[in-house]
C-alpha cells in the first residue's frame, strides 16, 4: 500500500507494537501529529516540556524492557530533549525519538527551527540517523528499533524532514533485520567461562558485584542461583539494586562512594571478584590506583568497550549477562567440586565483623524529620512492592539505601548522568506501563522545580503518582559537599523562595500536604497511599543538617570510609577534588 511518510512513521510504530509515544508538536513534525490523529492504536502523551517526553519514555523502557519511543520537532525540541537522551546514553537504556526536520531543501540554510540534529545528538546517542528519502523511511525505523534494544541498549535518533513526511511511497516494514557491522555477541566464550568457573572455585576471599546490566538483561534468576549455588557474598551497584534481594543474608548492600562499610570492605580485601553488567565507574572504584588491589577480576559485560576500560581484568568474558551467567551456573556444577570451606567460613566471619557495624545509622530520637525515617516508613507502608523513582542528590543515595529492593526494576533513577528533573516524568512512564501499581518519585525541593510543569501532565492523563518531597531547603549532596570540603562556605547552595508546594500542588488540581512532626510521617504515608485515583505530593520538611553516610570522599580507597561516628565531618582530611 502506499502510505504518506507521516502516515508511514505511525504504521512503523503499530508493527512494533508501541503502545506510547510521548512528545510534543511543532511545526516540522505536524505531518505526523496529524497521522496520529487519525488512528487509535498508538496512545500519544502530551507532555509540557521536550525533556520530560525523553524521561518519560525512559522511564517507561525502563520497567518493560520495551523501546521507550517519543517524539519532537525541530530546533529546540530536539536540543530541549538532549538531557534525556544523555540520560538514557548512560544507562543504557532502550529509546527511539523521532524527531521532525526542516524540509530537505533548507538543511543547513539556517531556517527557522533548524538544527543540526545529528551532530548534537552524536555524543549522547548509541546511533542517528537522517532520512532525506521516503524510500528509506520505513527500513531506518526498523533498524533504529533494532540497535536500540540489541547488544547494549541505548537512545537513537531518526531526524525526518517535514518534506519526507509529506510524500508517498510503497510501505514495506520488515519483518527482522541484519546489519552486517553490528553484531552483537550473545553467547561467551566456552573457553573463558570455564576459567572463571575454576578461578570462583579457589577463591579465598571471593565477591560477585552486579550492575545495572544484570536488569536490562532480565538476569537476575541466573544470577542468585549463580550466589547461592557459591555462597559468596553478592553486592549491588546503585543501578543494579533488587537484582540480588536485598533482604537475603548473602546480600551485603549497595557499594560506592555511599554504600554500606561491610559491602565497601569486602571489595577492598577480597581476592577474586566477578563483575557482572556493571563498569567500574568512579563512584564505585573510588581512586583506581586503590581500588581492591589484591582481586583477580572476571568481567562479563556484553558491551567489549566496556571491560578493561577502566580496570585491569584477568579474565573477560563479552557477552548478555542472562547467557553468561546460565553457562557459568553449568560450568561450576561441572566442576564438581565446592569451595574451600574454611577459608570461605573465615571470609564471612570478617564480613561479619564489618556488618556489625552500623554503617547506616542515624539518630532515632530527633525532633525533627530525618529523610532516613520516612523512606524506612514508605518501604513498610508499601510493604516494599511500590515503583520507585528519584532524582539526584541526597534523597537518591538514601532511598537506595533505606528502601529494601528485592525485585529489579522497581528502582528507576538515573544514575549514570545524574539528571536532575529525571524522577517525576519517569515516573508517569512507569504509571502507564502498569497502572495498576503503586508509582512512588522520591525528590528534594531542588529536583523537583526543575520539571515541576508536568504535574499539568499527570492531572490530564489522571496518574496517581505519589511524591515524597524531602525538603531540606537545600540543594543537599552540594550543601553536604561545601560542608565537608569547602570549609562550610555554602556558596547557592541554599534554595531561596521556594514555593508553597501544597498550594503549587492544588493548583494543578492535585492533594497536597505539609509534614513538619515526625510523629506524623507514617499516617500521612497511609493516607497518601489510600488516595488510589489522585496524585498527592507530600512536602516533608526535614533536617537541614542530615548528611548521607557513609562516604568515601574524592580521592580516598574503599577502606576509607567516613563513618556518622568518626565525629565532626569538618575533621575529615582535605583532598582535592576530581
Amino acid at each position: 500500500m502506499e502510505l504518506t511518510g507521516a502516515d508511514m512513521v505511525v504504521q512503523c510504530l503499530k508493527d512494533e507494537g508501541v503502545k506510547y509515544i510521548f512528545g510534543y508538536p511543532g511545526g516540522a513534525a505536524l505531518h505526523i501529529y496529524d497521522a496520529l490523529y487519525k488512528q487509535d492504536d498508538v496512545r500519544h502523551i502530551l507532555v509540557r516540556h521536550e525533556q520530560g517526553a525523553a524521561h518519560a519514555a525512559d522511564g517507561y523502557a525502563r520497567v518493560t524492557g520495551e523501546v521507550g519511543v517519543m517524539l519532537v520537532t525541530s530546533g529546540p525540541g530536539v536540543t530541549n530533549a538532549v538531557t534525556g537522551l544523555a540520560t538514557a546514553y548512560m544507562d543504557s537504556i532502550p529509546m527511539v525519538m523521532i524527531s521532525g526536520q526542516v524540509p530537505t531543501h533548507l538543511i543547513g540554510d539556517d531556517a527557522f527551527q533548524e538544527v543540526d540534529a545529528l551532530g548534537v545528538t552524536r555524543p549522547c546517542v548509541k546511533h542517528n540517523f537522517l532520512v532525506r528519502d521516503i524510500r528509506d523511511l520505513a527500513m531506518t525505523i526498523k533498524k533504529a528499533f533494532y540497535i536500540a534494544n540489541s547488544g547494549r541498549p541505548g537512545p537513537v535518533v531518526v531526524d525526518i524532514p517535514k518534506d519526507v513526511t509529506a510524500e508517498k511511497t510503497e510501505y514495506i516494514y520488515p519483518r527482522s533485520i541484519s546489519l552486517r557491522s553490528y553484531n552483537p555477541t550473545i553467547r561467551g566464550h566456552r573457553g573463558q567461562i570455564k576459567k572463571a568457573a575454576n578461578l570462583l572455585l579457589r577463591a579465598k576471599r571471593p565477591i560477585i558485584y552486579s550492575g545495572g546490566g544484570v536488569s536490562i538483561a532480565y538476569a537476575e534468576d541466573e544470577l542468585r542461583e549463580l550466589v547461592r549455588l557459591l555462597q559468596y557474598p553478592c553486592t549491588n551497584t546503585l543501578m543494579g539494586l533488587g537484582c540480588y534481594p536485598n533482604n537475603d543474608p548473602l546480600f551485603l548492600g549497595m557499594l560506592g562512594m555511599h554504600g554500606t562499610y561491610e559491602a565497601n570492605m569486602a571489595m577492598h580485601d577480597c581476592d577474586v571478584m566477578l563483575a557482572v553488567g556493571a563498569r567500574f565507574d568512579d563512584r564505585i572504584t573510588g581512586d583506581l590506583s586503590k581500588f581492591s588491589p589484591h582481586s583477580q577480576k572476571i568481567h562479563i559485560d556484553i558491551d567489549p568497550s566496556s571491560i578493561g576500560k577502566n580496570v585491569n581484568v584477568a579474565i573477560p568474558i563479552v557477552g548478555d549477562a542472562k547467557s553468561v551467567l546460565a553457562d557459568l551456573v553449568k560450568a561450576v556444577k561441572k566442576e564438581n567440586r565446592s569451595p574451600d570451606q574454611i577459608y570461605l567460613k573465615r571470609w564471612w566471619s570478617q564480613i561479619e565483623s564489618w556488618r556489625s557495624i552500623d554503617s547506616l545509622a542515624y539518630n532515632r530520637e530527633s525532633d525533627k524529620i530525618k529523610p532516613q525515617f520516612v523512606l524506612e516508613k514508605l518501604y513498610e507502608v508499601t510493604k516494599g512492592k511500590a515503583f520507585i523513582t528519584s532524582d539526584v542528590g541526597q534523597h537518591q543515595m538514601w532511598a537506595a539505601q533505606f528502601y529494601r529492593f528485592d525485585e529489579p526494576r522497581r528502582w528507576v533513577n538515573s544514575g549514570g548522568l545524574g539528571t536532575m528533573g529525571f524522577g517525576l516524568p519517569a515516573a508517569m512512564g512507569v504509571r502507564f506501563a502498569y497502572p495498576e501499581s503503586e508509582v512512588v518519585c522520591v525528590t528534594g525541593e531542588a529536583s523537583i522545580i526543575m520539571c515541576i510543569q508536568e504535574l499539568s501532565t499527570c492531572k490530564q492523563y489522571d496518574l496517581p503518582i505519589k511524591i515524597v518531597n524531602l525538603n531540606n531547603r537545600y540543594m543537599g549532596m552540594v550543601r553536604q559537599w561545601q560542608e565537608f570540603f569547602y570549609d562550610r562556605r555554602y556558596s547557592h547552595s541554599y534554595m531561596d523562595a521556594l514555593p508553597d508546594f501544597v498550594a503549587l500542588a492544588k493548583s494543578f488540581g492535585h492533594h497536597g500536604v505539609r509534614i513538619e512532626n515526625p510523629s506524623d510521617v507514617e499516617d500521612a504515608l497511609i493516607d497518601a497511599m489510600s488516595r488510589k485515583d489522585q496524585l498527592v505530593f507530600l512536602d516533608f520538611i526535614t533536617d537541614q543538617q542530615e548528611n548521607v553516610y557513609p562516604m568515601i570522599a574524592a580521592g580516598a580507597g574503599h577502606n576509607d570510609m567516613h563513618l556518622r561516628s568518626d565525629g565532626d565531618p569538618s575533621e575529615l582530611e582535605k583532598r582535592e577534588l576530581a
